[in-house]
């Protein structure tokens, strides 16, 4: 099936489209620097560095100021509060003062009455620099002990024993690229004095509450002083959870001293230069497993690349080591891992947040230990699952994993794909054609869902009736293409049983539903669903104590709310209408407003020992993948995907779907094609669409069906719905796994197959010539 016909097939069952589809295809859709320019609004330009490492001699502006139109340049003694926008520590300076950290950090801002005075005023400054030695890989990190923080541990048995009595062991390591957000609109943000002391931000953010706060930091103002609003997002993937507030902040700080409204919005090369990326890994592992497969014990070390400050790399770091199993018991597992601190970007959140870094590095591993063994790499992935329950369902932090569903998810896709006679039919293939090959593999998924950190699994909702029966519905989530306004909606007008049609979505901002989280970790629903219900639960207690009066009734709760009408359950013609409802809780003055709030429950971490129940449940998927490789170019054409995966009960399955395909196709990118190259100088070189490719419509396959698991609706999550925006993420591994079942086929297909990350056409090229070489190698011998 095409892509077009799954979204045939489900546009035929009825369900909301996006709320905002028309104003998106229509051009009509307001982002952040779309709104209409303030009076006085004023443009900054960075002034970047030309080295990764260096101290500051000196900064020269007199040239600067010789620009018409330009107005002000602010370095870091033009910052009113903290020269700082870390957010785990403080160790993120906003505008450097001694010394520079990687190439393209923001030095000074120019601010012009226009772009094009800030940029040529950014042109005339003059900086002096002196070059210091700079680290600018993990290997050099791990060779000058340059970490952040200390190294983390997970351990579960003895993996040391285990290793020794094992029948066999393998050892090895793999280099896991990074990968650049690319969403469709740069890093903007508009800061707006409102004369009072105080300022209105506009911000392309994730996490309005989190920019506020350092915003406010950065002004030295109390965070009631800062409004932050998130119309909606171009697209943001993990990009603008923690690195919208430096701009937010340097457009704060020129509003602050020019005393005009003040606006940042980058260019695409800006963007993405200064920039965190997808942390690159370095994973090293040692394996023991039996003779028919059984994975015995393993010892990773995983090696994160944060950059030149934290970020979010502890809790990228920490979800990769809770899935470096990904659907595998394995009794014996010690993992390791280190935050490499290195002269580069500040890596960050991207969608998965370090599990499928993780996880990758847990399938090249299966597949080493199927290759040394000679058996199918599907049926060593089958036989190492989580199975039963106790020991073989709990993982190695501690958590027990209920509603097992990977073994259903693999056996359906497994059918649904007909994966065993395309087997038969590509070896067939593979005989005849010397020159092109192709490979089929199957990869299960399992993820967990919660944030890392268990304070930020809370969120907040405000909902507002007006006596005209209209509603205006707020919560703390944020819209970036991904449809989660739309779901709210649908939660919104199931719970209070009217017309979706009622009800105004407002945009997100900290003074409508103040302190909440960012929208990540796949919980936007989960969390902002739940609030929403709340408040309306609140709301129609109000009214059903009202509409029991008005029909004479003496039991609220019989009451029905259900298509603009409230009745009684066991006496349906007594009923009225929601509208006179409304008016008359208005006239008894009764409140028509409700907040909501919502808290994960039974979920628990202890960061010391690094064991909990740090997940309130996993999700699943499963994924067969076919390519053809060309032995000539290296080059590869997905041919067929098929798709299961696990959403519970779906609130939207034209938007699961959807969320679904750009997961998977995103993940494609990363492993195949996505390939971030910088110089010795540390010089980012792929820093626009000409130099750093992602997948086009060429790459998505003809067939390319997706199944949502039926019959799998989710205890105590919103409307028996999972999350779905991460998860899928890691089924592109199949491709991967794909690709080196082509490549074996070069050879024996037996031999391991050494496969960068990305598999650009050079590193698939590299692996045929390897795996030709050994096969002669076994010839001659």
């Amino acid at each position: 099936m095409s892509i077009t016909e799954t979204q045939i097939e489900s546009q035929s069952k009825p369900q909301k489209t996006h709320e905002s589809a028309i104003a998106h295809v229509s051009g009509k859709a307001v982002y952040t620097d779309d709104q209409r320019l303030p009076v006085g609004m004023l443009s900054l330009y960075p002034v970047l560095s030309p080295h990764a490492r260096a101290k500051i001699i000196k900064i020269d502006c007199s040239a600067a100021y010789e620009v018409e139109g330009l107005v002000t340049i602010l370095t870091a003694d033009d910052v009113p509060g903290e020269n700082n926008t870390g957010v785990i520590i403080h160790d993120e300076v906003m505008l450097p003062t001694d010394e520079v950290s990687y190439w393209g950090q923001v030095v000074v801002w120019a601010v012009g009455e226009s772009e094009d005075a800030a940029r040529e005023g950014a042109a005339k400054v003059v900086v002096e620099y002196e070059p210091l030695p700079a680290i600018l890989s993990i290997e050099a990190a791990i060779a000058a002990q340059s970490f952040h923080l200390d190294p983390k541990v997970i351990k579960r048995g003895e993996p040391d024993n285990a290793l020794e009595t094992s029948d066999r062991t393998i050892t090895g390591e793999l280099v896991v690229g990074g990968q650049d957000h690319f969403y469709l609109e740069t890093h903007t943000s508009w800061v707006i004095p409102d004369g009072e002391g105080g300022y209105k931000v506009y911000s392309s953010t994730q996490h309005p509450s989190e920019t506020q706060v350092i915003v406010a930091r950065v002004l030295g103002l109390p965070n009631s002083c800062v409004v932050v609003t998130c119309l909606r997002m171009g697209g943001a993937f993990g990009g603008k959870e923690s690195q919208s507030n430096p701009f937010a902040s340097a457009a704060a700080v020129a509003a602050y001293k020019t005393g005009r409204p003040a606006r940042v919005s980058l260019r695409r090369h800006h963007d993405m230069i200064i920039t965190g990326k997808r942390h690159n890994f370095l994973g090293r592992y040692q394996v023991g497993f039996t003779n028919e497969g059984m994975i015995t014990a393993l010892k990773t070390e995983l090696y994160a690349e944060g950059g030149w400050s934290l970020d979010l790399t502890p809790p990228v770091l920490m979800r990769a080591m809770m899935h470096i199993d990904n659907a595998y018991y394995i009794p014996h597992l010690e993992v390791q891992g280190w935050m490499a601190k290195t002269n580069c970007v500040s890596n960050t959140a991207y969608r998965g947040f370090g599990g499928p870094q993780g996880m990758v590095i847990c399938e090249e591993i299966v597949d080493r230990i199927a290759r040394t063994l000679g058996l199918p790499p599907e049926v060593v992935r089958e036989r190492n699952f989580y199975h039963g329950s106790g020991e073989t369902s709990t993982t190695h932090y501690g958590q027990e994993i209920i509603q097992n569903r990977i073994a259903r998810v693999w056996n359906e896709v497994k059918v649904n794909a007909n994966f065993s006679d395309r087997q038969t039919e590509i070896a067939q293939f593979n005989q005849t054609s010397p020159y092109k090959k192709r490979g089929l593999a199957v990869i299960p998924v399992k993820f967990g869902i919660s944030f890392n950190k268990i304070e930020y699994n809370q969120a907040g909702a405000l909902v507002l009736i007006y006596t005209d029966g209209s509603i205006q519905v707020n919560h703390g989530g944020t819209e970036m293409g991904q449809g989660l306004h739309t779901k709210m909606l649908q939660v919104a007008a199931q719970s209070l049983g009217v017309n979706i049609d009622r009800f105004r979505m407002m945009h997100t901002s900290t003074d409508k539903v103040p302190n909440t989280s960012a929208t990540a970790a796949s919980s936007g629903s989960d969390l902002n669903g739940q609030a929403i219900r709340n408040a309306c639960e609140t709301l129609r207690q109000r009214l059903a104590t009202v509409a029991v009066k008005m029909l004479n009734l003496d039991a609220p709760e019989d009451l029905v709310f259900e298509n603009d009408w409230i009745y009684c359950r066991t006496y349906p013609s007594a009923r009225i209408g929601f509208d006179e409802v409304v008016k008359q809780t208005y006239s008894g003055r009764i409140s028509l407003s409700a907040n909501g709030f919502y808290r994960t429950p039974n979920i628990y971490w202890d960061a010391k020992l690094n064991k909990g129940r740090p997940f309130y449940y996993f999700a699943y998927g499963a994924a067969v993948s076919e390519v053809e490789v060309d032995g000539f170019t290296g080059t590869f054409k997905l041919r067929q995907v098929d798709i299961v995966h696990d959403v519970g009960t779906s609130i939207n399955p034209l938007l699961d779907k959807g969320q679904i395909e750009g997961a998977f196709v995103q993940g494609m990118g990363w492993l195949t094609m996505e390939e971030l190259v910088w110089n010795e100088q540390g010089r980012l070189l792929t820093f626009a669409p000409s130099t750093y490719k992602i997948p086009t419509v060429s790459e998505i396959p003809e067939q390319f069906t997706i199944h949502l698991l039926e019959r799998a609706a989710q205890d105590g999550v919103i409307l028996g719905s999972k999350a779905v925006g991460e998860p899928p993420f890691m089924l592109a591994m199949s491709v991967r796994e794909a690709i080196r079942e082509a490549v074996a086929a070069f050879g024996e297909g037996k031999q391991p197959v050494n496969l960068a990350i990305p598999a650009t056409p050079e590193a698939i090229l590299w692996a045929i010539e390897s795996v030709k070489a050994t096969s002669i190698s076994k010839v001659i011998a």
